[in-house]
Parts: structure tokens; sequence; C-alpha cells
């Protein structure tokens, strides 16, 4: 399935911050972020993700904050109550 048809089946673009503990000074954080079409609120592919970091990677993590935004949305019209006539 293309990214444009995920998009119409409510796919919304999503953005997650990842801060994690580094594997050889445990004690600081690093951020990484991550961006990718997923649904919400479950979140599948993130959750794929998290389980794969976790699973495989040796930075633990310490939070995560997500952002969600649709794409594809109706237009927007707003009419103007005035008219303004130059010669």
């Amino acid at each position: 399935m293309s990214d444009f048809e995920r998009m119409l089946n409510d796919h919304r673009l999503t953005t997650a911050e990842i801060l994690y503990h580094l594997p050889d000074h445990p004690k600081f954080l690093q951020s990484y972020i991550w961006q990718d079409l997923d649904i919400a609120p479950q979140f599948p592919v993130l959750s794929r993700f998290l389980s794969f970091w976790e699973r495989e990677l040796e930075g633990k993590l310490h939070s995560v904050k997500i952002a969600s935004a649709k794409l594809i949305v109706p237009a927007e019209f707003v009419f103007c109550k005035g008219q303004l006539t130059i010669h």
C-alpha cells in the first residue's frame, strides 16, 4: 500500500522523541527522533519499533513523547465580510 493510500485510511504522520540512557554513561540521556505513518491512538508501528529497541539495542529507554497529525484533511474556507477595491 502506498503512503497516500495509508493516509486516506486514517494513518497519521507520527513523530516521537525518544529519550534513552547512553549505554556507556547511563546517567546521561540522548535524544532520538523517530517519524513514520501510524494509526492513533494505538500506534502499532511505533510500538513495534519500541519493542525492537528494548530487545535489540543497548540504550535503556527513559521516556517517549508522541505528536501525531493528519496530513489529509478537508479544506477550510473562510469567507470575508468586506470587500477592498483598488482602482
